[in-house]
């Protein structure tokens, strides 16, 4: 009963997108399906645990694959014990990864290094590019097909370094990387459902652009239902939706940063990932993928169509306000700066 209730609060919790852009994003009810494995590197982690909760609630998934460094065996003996559909393993160390990973449809990567106060996500590239460089060798090697959710940061440059990573081996896949950006999407309708005075569940609102300070840009104008908030409303939700994982650190004194909140976006997109393998028609969600929508950024972040193969549609980003162009064009250097620096880095990475 106490499962039921919370797996009832988690479809409530998530609402459903209306088109053009939108499709349901509740956690699935049926627990009939096809068999389909999730694994998620980094499990013994701030994110990793929540998150791995969240997915053993998701009836989609039929096996879950826990791993870490350290430390797993004893959150998938935890996990385990909850009386939902997935079968639960852990994995712990490098030489148990290729078995965690064999036979995976969805992984996530949570693994890295969090944010502590005063570090940009530049200060975590150094130590978290190394990391998704050796799980993405070997997701190339143990499970090349598998669709790839990346949450480690800097997304803006960890998702370019895994492009390259998989190119090299000879895997890459552009409809199979998304870098997971819906925490940013979280924090807009939860915002502008504030400021707007509607309900959260009811509220729609696209996230463009990257996954950090400036690159991130929330389409308010598009945001459903209509509110017609003030202009300077709309540049300062917009800026405390930039500035929400800075928001989390400081509240959190240095102990940790946007961890649970991040587990819950994480556990959203892949859902969305789940569904759209399964067939469930117009499934949509913003991710940062390959892109051509805007010239010089190979990388981009908009609504994306989910299919049985990963990215179906990259979708255009629709109409902008003013302030969106203005937007737009302000993040572009940054973002563009940020992938560079994720594919220039690889021959370091290989010394």
């Amino acid at each position: 009963m106490r499962t039921q209730l919370l797996m009832s609060a988690l479809r409530r919790s998530t609402n459903t997108f209306s088109s053009p852009f939108a499709t349901a994003r509740s956690f699935a009810s049926a627990s009939s399906g096809p068999e389909r494995k999730v694994a998620i590197l980094g499990a013994a982690g701030g994110i990793g645990q929540p998150l791995s909760l969240l997915m053993k609630l998701n009836p989609l998934v039929s096996s879950l694959a826990l791993y870490d460094i350290a430390g797993t065996p004893g959150v998938a003996a935890d996990v385990s014990h909850i009386n939902t559909r997935s079968e639960v393993k852990g994995y712990a160390g490098e030489e148990q990864l290729g078995e965690a990973l064999e036979g995976s449809d969805v992984i996530i990567i949570p693994a890295g290094v969090p944010r502590k106060p005063g570090m940009t996500r530049d200060d975590l590239f150094n130590i978290n590019a190394g990391i998704v460089k050796s799980l993405c060798i070997a997701i190339s090697k143990y499970a090349p097909n598998a669709l790839v959710n990346m949450i480690s940061n800097p997304v803006n440059s960890t998702v370019p370094i895994a492009a390259e990573v998989f190119k090299k081996a000879g895997t890459y896949d552009e409809k199979k990387l998304f870098g997971v950006t819906t925490l940013d999407v979280v924090r807009a309708k939860t915002f502008y459902a504030g400021k707007a005075k509607v309900a959260v569940e009811e509220v729609n609102v696209p996230v463009v652009g990257g996954h950090a300070g400036i690159t991130i840009l929330p389409l308010f104008s598009q945001a459903t239902p209509k509110a017609n908030l003030p202009d300077e409303e709309i540049k300062a939700l917009t800026k405390r939706t930039q500035d929400g994982g800075t928001e989390v650190v400081e509240a959190k004194a240095g102990k940790g940063s946007a961890t649970l909140s991040m587990a819950y976006a994480g556990a959203i997109f892949a859902d969305a990932c789940l569904k759209g393998l399964n067939g469930v028609p117009d499934v949509v969600e913003c991710s940062y993928v390959q892109s051509s929508i805007i010239p010089n950024l190979p990388f981009f972040s908009s609504k994306v169509k989910l299919g049985k193969n990963g990215v179906e549609e990259v979708l255009d980003l629709g109409p902008l306000s003013d302030f969106e162009r203005q937007g737009l064009e302000s993040l572009k250097a940054e973002l563009k700066s940020s992938i560079e620096k994720g594919i220039k880095c690889m021959p370091k990475l290989n010394t």
